[in-house]
């Protein structure tokens, strides 16, 4: 007779992949990254207190960090965008 329960212990399961914040991250360092939301949006709340200060100081001069930042996220690939920033915690390029 044969067993009619699937058993479902042996069976793989697809990875489940973690969120990558790439592309949101990118967008808003680019758009308006002397806000710091992109910090804010990776967990780098620090840093971005630190971006919007420079930016008030600056007179906005300084909203040219975060712009380097989104285009250094956006090329970088999902993993290695991963690895770094979400993983690791690299606050600043």
């Amino acid at each position: 007779m044969e067993n009619s329960k699937t058993e479902y212990w042996n069976t793989p399961q697809p990875n489940a992949q973690p969120e990558n914040k790439k592309v949101v991250a990118g967008i808003l360092a680019i758009l308006v990254g002397y806000l710091g939301i992109h910090k804010f949006i990776l967990g780098y709340t620090t840093e971005g207190i630190i971006q919007i200060v420079l930016s008030i100081i600056t007179c906005g001069i300084a909203g040219i960090v975060p712009f380097i930042e989104g285009i250094i996220y956006l090329t970088k690939t999902d993993e290695e965008f991963y690895n770094t920033y979400q993983l690791n915690k690299r606050g600043w390029f």
